[in-house]
């Protein structure tokens, strides 16, 4: 991946896979797993997470300046979304570089949402008037009306029921909603349906822990992260130079004969003055608060035989899944394979054997056997 420090190094989408590491299930039942995808070492199990890391956008992208069009097309596709923000304030809303400290990555943070904001605005009001007009005379349910209208996004009809209620608007007139109104229906629909985490990156640079500060005082949410540091953590564990394990607030050195004297200090200064200060990179953090907290998933392990806990060739633990909170055994055969769903007979929790209900809801690393017609 083209990586520098100026405006769209980035213009053509990057797909990539990132790693949240979790505590393993196989620690508690004293066995060793055999994951299908990701790893496991030490008890730690790490499960693939897709990415797209886009084009920036610049102030005015919704009428098409920058990548602003290639950009937000891409949000289509997202559950969530993860902004970079450079807490340095060396670069401008354009990308431009600017005397260290003098920009405030406030303004970073507010002109995306905005943009998001405008977009949502923009899909909404096109021929919004007539379609008003159609759903007052036919009195139907407004939110499965918008949920057509934006079916090309990933905007449930759930998602929009609750910025409904939120947004206080007339739900039976929409005829008479202004363009204020329908701005400000486009914000609620973009903080239910593409929830923004905040990923305050460059945090080793100097000007960085003045600007958190600052935001943190002002309410918001930020993660403080190095990307460059967990990159170089990254590349040192992969030659097994060092041992370092994802969200891991330390590191152990395994062959410092082939450090060199800058690469040790480099390791020092990322001990000090991130992993200890930070308790870590920041980048497993914002990984498991966009799972965990931001889209409530939940990890759960389906298994074939509930004694030994593995599949039917008889691999230990071989697969994980994310799924809702709320979600049931039958909604987790489902998205195992619709046959298992559609031949369900009933589940039972491994390696105890208690039988459980249909209605059931699957809790955080509970193991399942789904039993189903042949």
């Amino acid at each position: 991946v083209k990586v520098g420090n100026y405006p769209f190094t980035t213009i053509e989408p990057n797909k990539a896979v990132g790693e949240l590491a979790i505590p393993c299930a196989c620690q508690s039942h004293g066995v060793q797993c055999n994951p299908r995808v990701g790893t496991c070492h030490d008890g730690v199990r790490t499960i693939p997470i897709p990415l797209l890391d886009v084009a920036g956008l610049v102030p005015g992208a919704h009428e098409g300046k920058g990548m602003g069009n290639q950009f937000l097309d891409d949000l289509r596709r997202a559950d969530a979304l993860i902004h970079v923000v450079d807490l340095s304030g060396t670069l401008n809303a354009e990308g431009i570089p600017l005397n260290d400290g003098e920009w405030n990555p406030k303004q970073d943070i507010e002109f995306l949402e905005e943009e998001i904001d405008y977009w949502l605005f923009n899909l909404i009001s096109r021929d919004f008037d007539r379609l008003a007009r159609k759903h007052e005379a036919e009195k139907g349910d407004l939110a499965k009306t918008l949920a057509l209208k934006l079916s090309g996004l990933k905007v449930t009809e759930h998602e929009l029921s609750i910025a409904l209620q939120e947004s206080k608007l007339d739900v039976s007139k929409p005829s008479k909603w202004g363009k204020e109104d329908l701005f400000a229906f486009a914000q609620l629909i973009r903080k239910h349906s593409f929830p923004i985490v905040l990923a305050g990156n460059k945090i080793d640079h100097p000007n960085a822990e003045k600007h958190l500060t600052e935001l943190k005082k002002q309410g918001f949410d930020i993660i403080p992260c190095s990307g460059l540091a967990e990159h170089v953590l990254r590349t040192m564990n992969a030659k097994g130079i060092i041992k370092y394990v994802p969200g891991s607030t330390d590191f152990e050195i395994l062959k410092e004969q082939e450090l060199s004297k800058k690469e040790k200090q480099t390791l020092e200064l990322i001990r000090a003055n991130i992993l200890k200060k930070y308790q870590g990179t920041g980048v497993q953090k914002v990984l498991k608060h966009v799972v965990f907290d931001v889209l409530e998933l939940i990890p759960v392990y389906p298994v074939e035989d509930a004694t030994h806990l593995t599949d039917k060739d008889g691999n230990i633990l071989p697969d994980i899944h994310l799924v809702p909170k709320g979600t049931t055994p039958k909604q987790l055969a489902e998205l195992i394979h619709t046959d298992l769903a559609k031949n369900y007979i009933h589940a039972m929790l491994a390696p105890s054997g208690r039988r459980i209900s249909e209605d059931y809801e699957l809790q955080p690393f509970d193991i399942v056997k789904i039993v189903a017609a042949v």
